[in-house]
This record gives structure tokens, sequence and C-alpha cells, in this order.
């Protein structure tokens, strides 16, 4: 093959790291952190076991990349204190109805260490922030956050890993309309000691 007709080895590097977080993302959402396997995951994604290590050096390196997520939530700034609780759900509603590495972090969090370690810092470090900017006592944001999400992480348990059927069912609109107003308390009502 001559030069003008073989990919640029950054454009093979950047595919070949494609396919390994998209088969480990696969392989940690069914199998979870603890029975998915570097080579399972090779396999899955077309290479040599070789490969992964070279990217991602081992499991644990994989699974933070594979899971590596960035909430895009609103900035606080943005948000007026009457709505952050309709706006949290309606965004992590969208986030979870689209983005499958969710479920598998939800998935993998739930019986893995690492797993848990990993949701803890993506809510800490991108929900905690929110919780700050509009509780009325900022001493208690990280409690509020914690509250938040597990009215959030209830839901997506429910509704995207265990597929309770009328959970499944509601809409999205009634999703919101009964879970906005207890995150709405949660971020903003008076502390209730």
């Amino acid at each position: 093959m001559n030069q003008s007709t073989s990919p640029a080895p950054s454009r093979r590097s950047d595919a070949t790291r494609k396919a390994i977080l998209d088969a480990a993302r696969e392989r940690f959402a069914t199998d979870g952190y603890d029975r998915a396997t570097i080579r399972a995951i090779a396999k899955d994604a077309g290479i040599d076991p070789s490969m992964v290590m070279r990217y991602y050096g081992n499991k644990e390196g994989l699974f933070a990349a594979a899971v590596a997520i960035d909430l895009h939530l609103p900035d606080p700034a943005s948000l007026t204190r009457d709505d952050v609780g309709r706006a949290l759900v309606t965004h992590f509603l969208g986030m979870w109805e689209k983005n499958e590495v969710l479920t598998a972090l939800l998935r993998v969090g739930a019986t893995n260490q690492a797993g848990a370690e990993r949701m803890r810092g993506i809510f800490g470090d991108q929900l905690l922030p929110v919780a700050r900017r509009v509780c009325p006592d900022p001493e208690q944001a990280s409690a509020r956050a914690a509250l938040v999400s597990a009215q959030l992480l209830g839901l997506a348990l429910t509704r995207y890993v265990l597929r309770f059927p009328p959970a499944v069912d509601l809409a999205p609109e009634e999703v919101v309309a009964w879970l906005a107003p207890t995150v709405q308390r949660y971020l903003t009502a008076p502390h209730p000691a």
C-alpha cells in the first residue's frame, strides 16, 4: 500500500481508541467491571489485547477512560433559583435517554468500588457546584447534592437498569412533573431542622 492510500497513523490510532472504548463501554455495561476482561474487550474491538494495554495501561485505566463523562450541566449562573429542579431533572432525563455510558456506569458503580468512586467524582465535581450556587445554606450543599443524586440515580436505576414497567412507561414530561418539585425542594427549601 502506498502512502497516499493508507490512513495517517493518528487517524488509525483514533479509530483504534474509539473501537476499544466502544467495546469497553458495552462490555462493562453487560458484564460489570469484575467480569469484563481486557481479552474480551480486545476481541470485541477486533484488536490484539496488547493494544488495549498500550493505550490504557490496565483495566482501571481503561474503565476510567470508558466512563469519562461530562454531564454538560447548565452553567449554575444561568439557572434561576426557582427553576433549578425542573432544569436539572429535564437535563438528566435527556442525558439518560441518549447516553448508554451513564447506564453502564450506574451498573458498574452499584457493584464495584472503582465504579462507585468514579460516580462519586462525577457527581461531586459537576453537581455540587450547582447545589452551592442555589441552596440557601451553602454549608449544606453536599447533603443537598447527595439527596438530588439519590433521586436522579434512583430514577435511572428503575427506568434504565431494572426497567420497572411503570417507570419505563412514564413519558419524559411526566417524570419531570413528578420529580422536579422534589429536586427543587432538596436544593432550595429551608433546612427541615
